[in-house]
C-alpha cells in the first residue's frame, strides 16, 4: 500500500482542522441565546407608552438580552435590566447607536438590523428580522420598500386604489403632522371620493396588514379629511411615530390629547405577522 506523501498528509491535517473549526464555530453560534428582533421593536414602541410596568407579553426574554449588553457596555444602570423597554432603555440605545457612529433615524432608540447584530456579537443571534429596505417612490411620494408592499396589499385588500397626500422622511413638512413623517413607515391617504363605508373599509385594510391606521377629520389636525397611517415596527420611525404606535396597541387613537381608538377593531398584527398568518 502507498502511503502518502508528507504533503498530502499536512494538506489533510490543515483540511480537517479547517473544517472542525467552522464546526466548532456554527455550534458556538447555534449555542448562543436568541433575540427575536420583532419581540424587542414591539416593546420598545409599547413600553415607553405604558401607564404602569407591565412587560410586553413575549418580549422579556429578548428584552432582559438586549439589556443586559447595553448594562455590559456601560449604557444603562444594571436598575433598569428588568425586560421593560421603556424610556431609559429606549434612550440607552440610542447612545449605544450613536456610538456606533449612527445618527438620526439611525438612531433613534429602536433595534435596528446593524446595530442589534454588533450588539449580539458573541452573546446573542438575532432571529425574525425587520428590514424597512431602501427608500422607493410611490404614487409621487418617497416611502421605503417595506411600506410600499404594505400599500400594495391594503389596495389588493380594498379594491381599490389608495391615493397618497404625504409619504414618509419629510422632515420640515406640514407642521400639523408634528414630526410623524420625519422618518419611514408614515403616509397620509387622501379620502376624497370615498364615502363613509369605503373610508371606514380603506382603514380596516389597512390595519390588517400592519398600520396603525385612523382616519383624521379637519377638527383634529386642521388637514382636510385624510387616513394617517404608520407602518407598525418600521424601524425607521421617528419618536413621535413611535409613540403613535404605542398608543395604537394600547387602544389610543394616536392623539396628542390620547382619547381612545375610534377606528375599526382588528387584530393587530405586523406586516410581518401578516405574511405569515
Amino acid at each position: 500500500m502507498k502511503l502518502p506523501s508528507c504533503a498530502a498528509a499536512l494538506a489533510a491535517a490543515v483540511l480537517f482542522t479547517s473544517l472542525t473549526g467552522v464546526s466548532e464555530a456554527s455550534a458556538a453560534a447555534e449555542a448562543l441565546p436568541s433575540v427575536n428582533m420583532e419581540a424587542a421593536v414591539k416593546a420598545a414602541q409599547i413600553d415607553p407608552r405604558r401607564p404602569d410596568s407591565t412587560l410586553t407579553p413575549g418580549a422579556k426574554a429578548s428584552v432582559l438580552l438586549v439589556e443586559q449588553a447595553l448594562r455590559d457596555r456601560s449604557f444603562l444602570d444594571a436598575k433598569w435590566v428588568d425586560g421593560y423597554f421603556g424610556t431609559t432603555t429606549v434612550a440607552a440605545y440610542a447612545k449605544y447607536q450613536k456610538s456606533l457612529g449612527l445618527s438620526g433615524l439611525d438612531a433613534n432608540g429602536l433595534p435596528g438590523k446593524t446595530s442589534l447584530t454588533k450588539l449580539g456579537a458573541g452573546r446573542f443571534k438575532v432571529t425574525d428580522v425587520i428590514d424597512p429596505g431602501a427608500r422607493v417612490s410611490t404614487g409621487g411620494f418617497v416611502v421605503n420598500a417595506r411600506t410600499r408592499s404594505m400599500l400594495a396589499e391594503a389596495r389588493r385588500l380594498l379594491g381599490r386604489d389608495l391615493k397618497l397626500d404625504q409619504g414618509s422622511y419629510n422632515p420640515g413638512g406640514d407642521p400639523t403632522s408634528a414630526g410623524t413623517h420625519d422618518g419611514g413607515g408614515v403616509v397620509d391617504i387622501s379620502v376624497k371620493g370615498m364615502n363613509s363605508a369605503t373610508r371606514t373599509a380603506a382603514v380596516r385594510a389597512l390595519r390588517l396588514v400592519g398600520f396603525a391606521a385612523w382616519l383624521r377629520s379637519p377638527q383634529q389636525d386642521d388637514w382636510p379629511w385624510h387616513i394617517h397611517a404608520a407602518a407598525i415596527s418600521d424601524t425607521s420611525l421617528s419618536g413621535q411615530a413611535q409613540h403613535q404606535i404605542g398608543d395604537y396597541y394600547l387602544g389610543l387613537n394616536g392623539l396628542a390629547g390620547r382619547g381612545p381608538d375610534d377606528g375599526p377593531k382588528v387584530t393587530i398584527r405586523t406586516w410581518e405577522e401578516y405574511q405569515r398568518r
